[in-house]
Protein backbone atom coordinates (compact mmCIF):
# COMPACT_ATOMS: atom_id res chain seq x y z
CA UNK A 1 0.00 0.00 0.00
CA UNK A 2 1.26 3.44 -0.90
CA UNK A 3 1.61 5.99 1.86
CA UNK A 4 -0.99 8.72 2.05
CA UNK A 5 -1.12 12.07 3.79
CA UNK A 6 -1.95 11.66 7.46
CA UNK A 7 -0.51 8.14 7.68
CA UNK A 8 2.15 7.48 10.28
CA UNK A 9 5.57 7.51 8.62
CA UNK A 10 6.87 3.92 8.77
CA UNK A 11 9.66 3.58 11.30
CA UNK A 12 12.86 1.86 10.24
CA UNK A 13 16.42 1.16 11.31
CA UNK A 14 19.09 1.30 8.63
CA UNK A 15 22.77 1.91 8.03
CA UNK A 16 23.77 5.35 6.82
CA UNK A 17 26.74 7.55 6.05
CA UNK A 18 26.68 8.48 9.76
CA UNK A 19 26.19 4.96 11.14
CA UNK A 20 23.02 3.09 12.07
CA UNK A 21 19.91 5.25 12.35
CA UNK A 22 16.43 4.61 13.67
CA UNK A 23 14.03 7.08 12.11
CA UNK A 24 11.89 7.82 15.16
CA UNK A 25 14.89 8.14 17.46
CA UNK A 26 16.64 10.38 14.93
CA UNK A 27 13.64 12.68 14.64
CA UNK A 28 12.81 12.80 18.33
CA UNK A 29 10.39 15.72 18.77
CA UNK A 30 11.47 17.36 15.50
CA UNK A 31 9.88 17.47 12.09
CA UNK A 32 11.68 15.59 9.35
CA UNK A 33 12.30 15.64 5.61
CA UNK A 34 13.23 12.37 3.91
CA UNK A 35 14.28 12.58 0.28
CA UNK A 36 15.49 9.79 -1.99
CA UNK A 37 18.01 9.68 -4.81
CA UNK A 38 18.21 7.19 -7.69
CA UNK A 39 21.89 6.37 -7.06
CA UNK A 40 25.21 7.69 -5.79
CA UNK A 41 27.54 9.57 -8.12
CA UNK A 42 24.72 10.84 -10.31
CA UNK A 43 24.91 14.45 -11.51
CA UNK A 44 21.48 15.81 -10.55
CA UNK A 45 21.64 14.16 -7.12
CA UNK A 46 25.02 15.71 -6.50
CA UNK A 47 23.63 19.19 -7.12
CA UNK A 48 20.54 18.45 -5.01
CA UNK A 49 22.50 17.31 -1.99
CA UNK A 50 24.71 20.37 -2.35
CA UNK A 51 21.67 22.66 -2.44
CA UNK A 52 20.07 20.89 0.52
CA UNK A 53 23.30 21.08 2.49
CA UNK A 54 23.61 24.83 1.98
CA UNK A 55 20.08 25.27 3.36
CA UNK A 56 20.54 23.04 6.40
CA UNK A 57 20.62 26.08 8.70
CA UNK A 58 17.18 27.10 7.41
CA UNK A 59 15.80 23.62 8.04
CA UNK A 60 17.36 23.70 11.53
CA UNK A 61 15.58 27.01 12.28
CA UNK A 62 12.31 25.26 11.53
CA UNK A 63 13.18 22.28 13.75
CA UNK A 64 13.34 19.99 10.70
CA UNK A 65 15.89 17.17 10.59
CA UNK A 66 17.14 16.19 7.14
CA UNK A 67 17.63 12.65 5.91
CA UNK A 68 18.56 11.54 2.39
CA UNK A 69 18.43 8.02 0.94
CA UNK A 70 20.02 6.07 -1.90
CA UNK A 71 20.04 2.36 -2.70
CA UNK A 72 23.86 2.29 -2.60
CA UNK A 73 25.93 1.40 0.46
CA UNK A 74 27.18 3.53 3.34
CA UNK A 75 30.81 3.44 2.25
CA UNK A 76 29.79 4.59 -1.22
CA UNK A 77 27.79 7.39 0.41
CA UNK A 78 30.76 8.57 2.46
CA UNK A 79 32.97 8.67 -0.62
CA UNK A 80 30.27 10.42 -2.65
CA UNK A 81 29.85 13.07 0.07
CA UNK A 82 33.49 14.05 -0.52
CA UNK A 83 32.64 14.72 -4.16
CA UNK A 84 29.53 16.68 -3.18
CA UNK A 85 31.48 18.83 -0.74
CA UNK A 86 34.18 19.49 -3.33
CA UNK A 87 32.00 20.24 -6.34
CA UNK A 88 29.16 22.08 -4.57
CA UNK A 89 31.33 24.06 -2.15
CA UNK A 90 29.55 22.79 0.94
CA UNK A 91 29.84 20.32 3.81
CA UNK A 92 27.01 17.78 3.96
CA UNK A 93 25.87 17.70 7.56
CA UNK A 94 23.04 15.17 7.50
CA UNK A 95 22.96 11.38 6.97
CA UNK A 96 22.32 9.51 3.74
CA UNK A 97 20.51 6.23 4.36
CA UNK A 98 22.10 3.15 2.76
CA UNK A 99 19.14 1.19 1.42
CA UNK A 100 20.91 -1.60 -0.43
CA UNK A 101 18.18 -4.12 0.40
CA UNK A 102 15.53 -1.58 -0.65
CA UNK A 103 13.51 -2.16 2.52
CA UNK A 104 13.03 1.55 3.19
CA UNK A 105 12.35 2.26 -0.49
CA UNK A 106 9.59 -0.34 -0.45
CA UNK A 107 8.13 0.94 2.84
CA UNK A 108 7.86 4.40 1.32
CA UNK A 109 6.95 3.27 -2.23
CA UNK A 110 10.01 5.00 -3.68
CA UNK A 111 10.55 2.53 -6.52
CA UNK A 112 8.19 2.96 -9.47
CA UNK A 113 8.70 0.00 -11.84
CA UNK A 114 7.50 1.85 -14.93
CA UNK A 115 10.24 4.41 -14.30
CA UNK A 116 12.94 2.01 -13.09
CA UNK A 117 12.74 -1.43 -11.53
CA UNK A 118 15.78 -0.90 -9.33
CA UNK A 119 16.32 2.81 -8.65
CA UNK A 120 14.27 5.11 -6.46
CA UNK A 121 12.47 8.09 -7.95
CA UNK A 122 13.03 11.53 -6.38
CA UNK A 123 10.56 11.18 -3.53
CA UNK A 124 10.08 13.78 -0.79
CA UNK A 125 8.32 13.10 2.48
CA UNK A 126 7.79 15.77 5.12
CA UNK A 127 7.05 14.21 8.49
CA UNK A 128 5.47 16.16 11.35
CA UNK A 129 6.58 16.03 14.97
CA UNK A 130 3.61 13.68 15.48
CA UNK A 131 5.34 11.25 13.06
CA UNK A 132 2.58 11.63 10.49
CA UNK A 133 3.22 12.26 6.79
CA UNK A 134 2.38 15.89 5.98
CA UNK A 135 3.53 16.10 2.37
CA UNK A 136 4.50 13.74 -0.45
CA UNK A 137 6.06 14.91 -3.72
CA UNK A 138 7.49 12.68 -6.44
CA UNK A 139 9.81 13.97 -9.15
CA UNK A 140 11.24 12.02 -12.10
CA UNK A 141 14.95 11.23 -12.01
CA UNK A 142 15.67 13.90 -14.63
CA UNK A 143 14.28 16.83 -12.61
CA UNK A 144 16.14 18.27 -9.63
CA UNK A 145 14.12 19.42 -6.65
CA UNK A 146 13.63 22.99 -5.45
CA UNK A 147 14.66 23.02 -1.79
CA UNK A 148 13.65 26.65 -1.32
CA UNK A 149 10.13 25.59 -2.30
CA UNK A 150 10.29 22.78 0.27
CA UNK A 151 11.15 25.34 2.95
CA UNK A 152 8.14 27.40 1.84
CA UNK A 153 5.92 24.33 2.16
CA UNK A 154 7.27 23.60 5.63
CA UNK A 155 6.51 27.19 6.67
CA UNK A 156 2.93 26.66 5.50
CA UNK A 157 2.57 23.25 7.14
CA UNK A 158 3.90 24.45 10.48
CA UNK A 159 1.73 27.57 10.41
CA UNK A 160 -1.45 25.70 9.57
CA UNK A 161 -0.69 23.05 12.20
CA UNK A 162 -0.98 25.73 14.89
CA UNK A 163 -3.65 28.11 13.54
CA UNK A 164 -7.00 27.78 11.76
CA UNK A 165 -5.64 29.13 8.51
CA UNK A 166 -4.56 27.99 5.07
CA UNK A 167 -2.01 29.54 2.74
CA UNK A 168 -2.99 30.84 -0.72
CA UNK A 169 -1.26 30.29 -4.04
CA UNK A 170 2.39 31.41 -4.15
CA UNK A 171 2.25 32.37 -0.45
CA UNK A 172 5.53 33.19 1.27
CA UNK A 173 6.29 33.52 4.96
CA UNK A 174 5.06 36.92 6.20
CA UNK A 175 2.19 37.33 3.74
CA UNK A 176 -1.54 37.27 4.47
CA UNK A 177 -3.25 33.92 4.92
CA UNK A 178 -6.72 32.49 4.40
CA UNK A 179 -9.05 32.09 7.36
CA UNK A 180 -10.38 28.54 7.59
CA UNK A 181 -13.90 28.19 6.09
CA UNK A 182 -14.92 26.42 9.31
CA UNK A 183 -14.68 29.70 11.23
CA UNK A 184 -17.76 31.89 11.08
CA UNK A 185 -17.14 35.46 9.96
CA UNK A 186 -18.52 36.84 13.23
CA UNK A 187 -16.00 34.74 15.16
CA UNK A 188 -12.94 35.93 13.23
CA UNK A 189 -12.17 39.05 15.35
CA UNK A 190 -11.80 37.03 18.54
CA UNK A 191 -9.50 34.50 16.87
CA UNK A 192 -7.55 36.90 14.64
CA UNK A 193 -7.24 40.25 16.42
CA UNK A 194 -5.03 41.70 13.67
CA UNK A 195 -8.14 42.11 11.57
CA UNK A 196 -9.37 40.52 8.36
CA UNK A 197 -10.60 41.33 4.87
CA UNK A 198 -13.66 39.63 3.45
CA UNK A 199 -13.23 39.28 -0.32
CA UNK A 200 -16.09 36.79 -0.60
CA UNK A 201 -18.03 35.09 2.21
CA UNK A 202 -15.86 32.02 1.63
CA UNK A 203 -12.60 33.94 1.09
CA UNK A 204 -11.41 35.88 4.16
CA UNK A 205 -7.80 37.03 4.49
CA UNK A 206 -5.92 37.90 7.67
CA UNK A 207 -2.31 38.84 8.48
CA UNK A 208 -0.09 35.88 9.34
CA UNK A 209 -1.06 35.20 12.97
CA UNK A 210 2.29 34.08 14.38
CA UNK A 211 4.13 37.29 13.47
CA UNK A 212 4.41 40.14 15.95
Amino acid sequence: MALRLGDFAPDFTADSSAGQINLYEYLGDSWGILFSHPADYTPVCTTELGAASKLKGEFDKRNVKMLALSVDGAESHRSWIKDINETQNTSVGFPIIADEDKKVSELYDMIHPNSSESFTVRSVFIIGNDKKVKLIITYPASTGRNFVELLRVIDSLQLTANYSVATPADWKNGEDVVVSPAIKTEDIPSKFPKGFKEIKPYLRMTPQPDLK
